[in-house]
């Protein structure tokens, strides 16, 4: 189904040239003089990256053949990280690129969403909020948690996120996927 550019909006998932993307930012834009037009940032499903695309009156993009499929996270064999469909226990494999920032919050055995365009795998998407234990903190010192600062922890996962003074080594902790923050601490 064509897409026009009177039905462009934020988040819409088009397909250009057989890459689909999603629409991260639009302005319709009225010049005094011509036609109306829509400037839009768009970023790629595939390598994620995001280029600034105008469309004009007439302009057509096509929806893309997207699904998204919940998989469970099995491991990392060293090259590829291997995902099982959990409905058909079908598994597959994805190498880095496709899996992005995902393995920074992915556990084995943890379930995620993968992404199929034309029934192939393209990226994986983690929840947005993730509970994971700290591995690694530096011990707290007196009136350090007057100040309010912040310290390094390295979590089971082996990313590293910034968490208060009272948050000690071996507790369980909610972090935000999406922008890494610490979100808070879980009572045992």
């Amino acid at each position: 189904m064509a897409i026009g550019m009177s039905e462009l909006k934020k988040n819409l998932k088009i397909e250009i040239q057989g890459v689909p993307y999603r629409i991260v930012e639009y302005q319709h834009v009225k010049p005094g003089k011509g036609a109306a037009f829509v400037r839009a940032k768009i970023k790629s499903f595939l390598d994620g990256k995001v280029i600034e695309k105008t469309f004009h009156a007439g302009d057509k993009c096509e929806e893309p053949n997207l699904l998204q499929k919940p998989m469970q996270f099995l491991y990392f064999d060293g090259s590829t990280y291997q995902f099982m469909d959990v409905e058909s226990y079908e598994q597959i494999a994805l190498n880095l690129d496709q899996v992005g920032d995902a393995p920074k919050w992915m556990l084995e055995g943890s379930q995620v969403q993968v992404l199929f365009h034309n029934n192939k795998a393209i990226s994986v998407e983690v929840a947005q909020v993730v509970a994971l234990k700290i591995t690694q903190t530096p011990p707290n010192f007196k009136g350090d948690t007057s100040s309010g600062g912040k310290k390094p922890a390295t979590l089971e996962t082996g990313a590293v996120v910034q968490v208060p003074f009272h948050v000690l080594e071996g507790e369980v902790i909610k972090v935000n996927t999406q922008t890494g923050e610490y979100l808070e601490k879980i009572k045992p």
